[in-house]
């Protein structure tokens, strides 16, 4: 439900005290309404919202560097041409989302300083290496896919600007997805060294992927805040637990194997029970030992580097184009004052003529 109007003046310049404020923003969040960049929020909601978007922002630029390691390497212009495609609307999304924070009054060059100092996260899951072509279709498959059921629910959140942004990143993902699962599809129905290939990938991709849904609920410092302010809808272990359901269907149809031996049904809560994910490297990665931390952050700071004559030539020209534009108008609004006055003289030429055709005195 979008803000209704007459809670608009929820403001820091109301009467009402700080304890007061906050009470008035969780009923609106309670009520389903949704928060805008002007309204009224708790300093703590801002930071947390500001943290998760910007973080999410990383994730989508950092996300292109596994998979466009992988561009002029594909097998057919087919994939060439695909892969082109899910690389550029990865950039568009990290667009989108460093839009919805600047929202929330950062500014995108301190949220990319953050990122290249290390201060900074993204997902832990682009911290992995891309071996084989059959990764390119894992990663879309299974990061992508639990990707949609981790951001399909942030659509509904209670900060506008993001959830308006997850609707479009949604659709695309949905695509990644396709594509992916098409790609693991084909292989897993070749010959056997591309149905070995396509196997080995998913071995060494389940668990890491498993880990992107963040730490267990126990462990997760930010989820009960986030949750109560309807950022996060689902839990992090509920949200796993739907993806682990619904990837187990799609490895049996293409006769792909789970690495997990202790993935059982479980007849009474009607969920795929499966085993203990290993934590320690999930933290390892998290904080900056995983197999290609480095490296990409390493190719964040390059990239950015060799971005800024671009950057420099952008901000050359929209300043440029604020001059002309200035200049334009001082000599478009004198032009208008002089037409104006010609139009003045003209009328009052015309009405003293017909003043004095009638006898009429006319004022001087």
């Amino acid at each position: 439900m979008e803000s209704q109007p007459h809670n608009r003046d929820i403001s820091g310049n109301t009467a009402l005290d700080e304890a007061q404020r906050v009470k008035r923003f969780e009923e609106r969040i309670q009520a389903g309404e949704r928060i805008e960049p002007k309204d009224w929020m708790p300093d703590v909601y801002r930071r947390q919202l500001t943290r998760m978007i910007s973080q999410h922002a990383h994730s989508e630029v950092v996300g292109m560097y596994p998979e466009g390691n992988w561009i002029t390497r594909a097998p057919t212009l087919r994939r060439k041409l695909g892969l082109l495609a899910k690389v550029q609307d990865e950039c568009g999304h990290g667009l989108y989302l460093y839009c919805a924070a600047e929202t929330l009054g950062v500014d995108r060059s301190d949220l990319t300083d953050e990122l290249l100092s290390g201060k900074a996260k993204y997902a832990s899951i682009f911290n992995y290496p891309t071996l084989s072509w059959a990764d390119i279709g894992v990663i879309g498959w299974l990061v992508d896919g639990a990707a949609i059921i981790n951001q399909t629910p942030l659509a509904k959140c209670s900060y506008g600007p993001y959830a308006r942004a997850m609707v479009h990143i949604c659709k695309e993902e949905s695509f990644h997805l396709k594509q992916g699962y098409e790609i693991v599809t084909k292989l897993a129905q070749g010959n056997s060294a591309q149905k070995e290939m396509v196997q080995e990938s998913v071995n060494r991709w389940w668990w890491p992927v498993l880990m992107m849904f963040g730490p267990s609920d126990s462990d997760s410092s930010n989820s009960e805040d986030l949750m109560r302010w309807k950022v996060k809808l689902f839990s992090n272990d509920s949200l796993r637990q739907r993806f682990v359901n619904g990837s187990v269907a799609q490895a049996k149809a293409v006769k792909l194997t789970l690495p997990d031996p202790d993935l059982r049904f479980n007849e009474e809560s009607g969920n795929w029970d499966y085993g203990t994910i290993n934590w320690d490297e999930f933290w390892q990665v998290v904080k900056g030992h995983g197999p290609c931390n480095r490296e990409r952050m390493r190719m964040s700071r390059k990239k950015h580097n060799d971005g800024r004559w671009v950057r420099e030539a952008a901000r050359a020209y929209s300043a440029r184009h604020r001059k002309n534009e200035n200049e334009d108008g001082k000599k478009y609004y004198s032009r208008k004052r002089r037409k104006n006055a010609a139009l003045g003289s003209f009328f009052t030429g015309k009405i003293r003529k017909a003043a004095h055709s009638r006898g009429q005195p006319t004022r001087t």
